[in-house]
């Protein structure tokens, strides 16, 4: 049986947090130094805080889409914030045993469904030809770049894509 996709709220903030590190763990490796990979360690309170937060009106607040295996087990999420006239793709991970089985189409549809109206941006390290090669599969063009910035300092080029 596939995963289910819902939506998700502050008390999945564990959950996210743990998923979240070992793909960081698992798609960065060789790419992010692993000092900055280990340094990545406080995701569970961030998690609660954006999970829990008041960002005021529903047009607004931020979106956590998690796909969930039928025993209850995430499988994979994707958060959506938005920011003025566009919305940033901020997260989109599955677990890593689950990488190239479609998970991860499904919810980056389900993320673009979300906001038909608005283009949708996102951010992918430039030595992460993976996700790239994905993201261009699936109808993103790249329009910028710039860097990205680890917990332990570790600055790394980035691109942005784009839909829309």
């Amino acid at each position: 049986m596939p995963a289910t996709l819902r939506e998700g709220g502050a008390p999945d903030a564990a959950a996210v947090a743990a998923l979240l590190t070992a793909s960081r763990r698992s798609a960065y490796a060789g790419l992010v130094p692993d000092a900055a990979l280990a340094a990545d360690s406080s995701q569970q309170v961030l998690w609660e805080l954006r999970l829990s937060a008041d960002y005021g009106p529903p047009a607004d607040t931020p979106t956590l889409l998690l796909a969930e295996d039928p025993d209850g087990t995430l499988a994979g999420f994707a958060y959506l914030v938005p920011d003025g006239a566009v919305v940033r793709l901020e997260q989109l991970h599955v677990r890593p045993d689950r990488t190239g089985t479609g998970l991860g189409t499904r919810l980056l549809h389900a993320a673009l469904a979300r906001h038909p109206d608005r283009p949708v941006r996102l951010e992918v390290l430039a030595a992460n030809r993976r996700a790239i090669r994905f993201y261009e599969r699936h109808g993103a063009s790249r329009v910028g770049r710039g860097v990205a910035h680890f917990p332990d300092g570790t600055v790394l080029p980035e691109y942005e894509y784009g839909w829309r």
